[in-house]
């Protein structure tokens, strides 16, 4: 995502790292959460809001990395909130309730600075789990899976209106 000072700041799944490029090309790493750092997008207080899906096994081949099983460090699905100059990392969520995140993958703030995410699971070698959709509030206080079952649920958006 672009930032006002003409940065772009993007996550490293492979690499488990927070990063910014800046107009001239330097990459500096903002943080390491570790895991699979997947979607991002800057909350209403600022700070950076991480989904972060636990981690892949990989797949390598030359140069091409794909992910093709939950890794065998997984360490759980989770949403995290970044301080961008600390690079402080916090676990605002790691279930709904009883249910715990596998895979979150993408989120999107509302205009009311709350924020719906996907989850599409993980995948191990002979099962799958079934993804879901939830909606939770920036601060910590409130999270409600609001779409299940789903399969690998990959992306979320909201209209402008």
């Amino acid at each position: 995502m672009a930032l006002s000072d003409g940065s772009v700041l993007l996550v490293e799944i492979f690499a488990g790292t927070l990063a910014r490029v800046s107009p001239d090309g330097a990459k500096t790493i903002v943080a390491r959460p570790g895991g699979g750092p997947n979607g991002a997008a800057i909350g209403p207080d600022g700070k950076c809001y991480i989904c972060n899906n636990g981690g892949f096994r990989w797949h390598v081949e030359g140069a091409q990395r794909r992910p093709i099983l939950q890794a065998d460090d997984y360490s759980g699905g989770r949403i995290e909130r970044i301080d961008l100059p600390t690079g402080a990392v916090e676990c605002l969520y790691h279930a709904a309730g009883e249910i715990p995140l596998k895979g979150p993958n993408d989120l999107v703030f509302d205009a009311q600075g709350g924020f719906y995410f996907s989850d599409l699971g993980k995948v191990r070698a002979r099962e799958m789990d079934r993804g879901a959709v939830y909606y939770a509030k920036a601060d910590g206080s409130f999270i409600a899976e609001v779409a299940f079952p789903m399969v690998t649920p990959n992306g979320v958006g909201l209209s402008p209106d």
